[in-house]
């Protein structure tokens, strides 16, 4: 049985630091930084990393109803989104990940993108 994404890096906690460095980042962008003003950052932070860990093998499951329902009113762009990308990229880096599996983590989150992104862009 092979390793998962997850157990390869060392599971929740490399998961936990990875998601801090990104929201250290995401608090300083120019495009994405607004959506975290009045949020209760450790209970996001706490949640994306179980979000993340789901993806890469972890042991929690999220619903794409429940994706959907809390980023409903949130009017995400692609641009947004695109900018979470690059910012999550650089933390998956910036932790240790190789390549193929920061390529692999990005693709799990692109699988979302039409849940995520509300915003009517014309």
């Amino acid at each position: 049985m092979g390793t998962t994404v997850y157990e390869k890096y060392g599971g929740f906690k490399t998961i936990s630091r990875i998601v801090m460095n990104f929201y250290e980042m995401a608090l300083d962008s120019d495009q994405i930084g607004d959506y975290f003003a009045d949020v209760d950052m450790p209970r996001l932070m706490d949640h994306q990393t179980k979000f993340i860990s789901s993806l890469v093998g972890g042991p929690v499951s999220f619903s794409d109803d429940r994706l959907r329902v809390v980023h409903a009113q949130l009017n995400i762009s692609h641009a947004d989104f695109d900018e979470m990308g690059r910012l999550l990229s650089a933390a998956l880096s910036d932790h240790g990940m190789k390549p193929s599996d920061v390529d692999f983590v990005l693709h799990e989150i692109e699988s979302k993108r039409a849940i995520i992104v509300t915003a009517d862009e014309g």
